[in-house]
């Protein structure tokens, strides 16, 4: 349970440092996105959730 809250605290942390930091490149990249087809952010999805699996189970193997 500490690794889920680990990992949600640092997801809040960096989306948080986004909004923070530079909101109106926030709204250029979701400008963006409107122009990708639908299939294609989903394939940018799936990929973005198989390498945070594959970097959460390497932190895991070497005991992070």
């Amino acid at each position: 349970m500490s690794w889920l809250l680990l990992g949600l605290g640092l997801v809040l942390v960096i989306e948080g440092l986004v909004f923070a930091l530079a909101p109106s490149r926030l709204e250029d990249l979701l400008e963006a996105l409107r122009s990708v087809p639908p299939e294609a952010r989903r394939l940018i999805g799936l990929t973005a959730l198989a390498l945070g699996v594959a970097l959460v189970s390497l932190a895991r193997w070497w005991g992070l």
